[in-house]
């Protein structure tokens, strides 16, 4: 059951960030470096979320000084393809031309991707190396989501700017909001799943 909770976290995280890049309003920093890698390098954007993840898995075995958390891999392989496919979907399915209808898609995909992180992420199986780091972080400054994933945001939007990734209205909101809604989604989320995970603690009176 945990692992079915996963599976429903990626897809709907994939669907979100996919959501984000197809409003053309600016997705998160992170995004925003895969789109600048795939358009001024080649490959697709779930490619470089793979290439990206390997660099990250180095990074976080650094600052908790243990080995490399390889089964994170796992998690942005099967993320990478996620996007590729919904990328491909939306691509052929809806074309949005209006303002209003765009951030109305943006604003659904920064929903995705608030609710698809919090619930795969309290599965506790192999978080992507991003959503990792961001936990590392919380621990590091010992805050919350909100503070790591702000940092991150920070720093990417500095290499999405260098790689003229898509960067716009959007991009600022995430980075004021994206940690927000983990935060926010992340208890109720947890409460949710555990009671369909656990089994009810019955009485032995």
């Amino acid at each position: 059951m945990r692992y079915g909770f996963y599976m429903i976290g990626i897809l709907l995280l994939t669907l979100g960030i996919a959501c984000t890049i197809q409003s053309d309003l600016g997705t998160s920093p992170f995004d925003a470096v895969l789109v600048g890698l795939a358009t001024n390098i080649g490959l697709t954007v779930g490619s470089w979320e793979v290439i990206v993840a390997l660099l990250l898995i180095g990074c976080n075995s650094f600052l908790i000084r243990q080995k490399p958390e390889v089964l994170g891999l796992v998690t942005a392989i099967i993320t990478g393809i996620g996007i590729d496919l919904w990328l491909f979907v939306l691509s052929n399915l809806l074309t949005i031309e209006l303002v209003q209808g765009q951030a109305i898609y943006f604003a659904v995909g920064l929903l995705l991707i608030g609710v698809g992180t919090a619930t795969y992420l309290h599965t506790n199986f192999a978080p992507i190396p991003i959503d990792r780091l961001t936990l590392i972080l919380r621990d590091i400054t010992k805050t919350n989501l909100f503070v790591g994933r702000t940092l991150i945001y920070t720093l990417f939007l500095l290499f999405a700017l260098l790689l003229g990734g898509p960067i716009g209205i959007g991009t600022i909101l995430t980075v004021c909001f994206a940690g927000l809604l983990l935060n926010f989604f992340m208890p109720p989320i947890a409460k949710a799943i555990d009671r369909v995970v656990l089994p009810p603690v019955t009485s032995t009176h």
